[in-house]
């Protein structure tokens, strides 16, 4: 056994347990905590926010980083130096696969200032957006950057892992941190920041149903990247990954 192998077990290990405790608390907030917490009293509230969210912000932010980290370990182990980049023929790394790599990796720049404007407050205006430019990036990944159907299906999902990180770290994390700070002190916390928090934390949900199917479609080339259709069934699982989302969003 090869010394590739035995660290793509050990790390593929690490990213599956670590999504588990990331994606189940983020599906926890949205699918059970946050309709609980509307029907609870403003006293009640100020006992239940400062005891249960810093221990479950614990785990929610360190599994994020983790699976972010040993994913990316992951994509340079099997897809960079397992040479599966590009197909057969092709000349390899390049200005426009390394630019669509680097893009693959800081779409946060992006996604932040479209979710803040007044296009991200419509959840499906916002949804057409981003699969228009999932489309168009995607037709860049592969004329441009040559990338195989299995690059460019893994780095979608990188883009997604990229954004529900920063969404984390940059918005969700810093948010919970100041209002769980004023629940403390007695003060009434800023509802701005829950509210940024929600939306992020609900395009979080809506990105990781798919980026699932994305992590496991490589492992099943006949009805993915081996069948005659592979760009429609990537754009079809990943609508049907929001439209799954947001069935048990709203589910009651």
């Amino acid at each position: 056994m090869e010394y590739t192998d035995i660290l793509s077990v050990l790390i593929r290990w690490i990213h599956i347990v670590a999504g588990i405790l990331w994606i189940g608390l983020l599906y926890w907030f949205n699918w059970v905590n946050i309709p609980f917490a509307a029907t609870m009293d403003g006293d009640t509230k100020k006992k239940y926010t400062p005891e249960l969210f810093p221990r479950a912000l614990f785990f929610f932010r360190w599994g994020a980083v983790w699976t972010y980290a040993a994913g990316l370990l992951l994509l340079m182990l099997v897809f960079y130096h397992g040479g599966l980049m590009f197909e057969q023929g092709v000349e390899g790394w390049g200005a426009g696969s390394i630019v669509m790599v680097i893009a693959s990796l800081l779409p946060f720049a992006l996604y932040d200032p479209l979710a803040k404007s007044g296009l991200g407050k419509n959840i499906r205006t916002f949804g057409v957006i981003g699969f228009v430019l999932i489309a168009v990036i995607v037709w860049l990944m592969t004329t441009w950057g040559q990338f195989s159907y299995r690059a460019y299906n893994i780095h979608i999902g990188v883009m997604f892992g990229s954004i529900m990180v920063a969404n984390v770290w940059m918005t969700i994390l810093p948010g919970q941190r100041q209002m769980i700070a004023a629940r403390k002190a007695g003060r009434e916390p800023d509802y701005a920041l829950g509210a940024r928090g929600k939306s992020c934390s609900r395009h979080n949900t809506f990105m990781s149903v798919p980026l699932i199917f994305l992590m496991l479609s490589n492992h099943f080339p006949t009805a993915t990247y081996g069948s005659q259709y592979p760009w429609q069934i990537l754009g079809a699982l990943v609508l049907a990954g929001w439209i799954a989302a947001k069935v048990m969003r709203d589910w009651d």
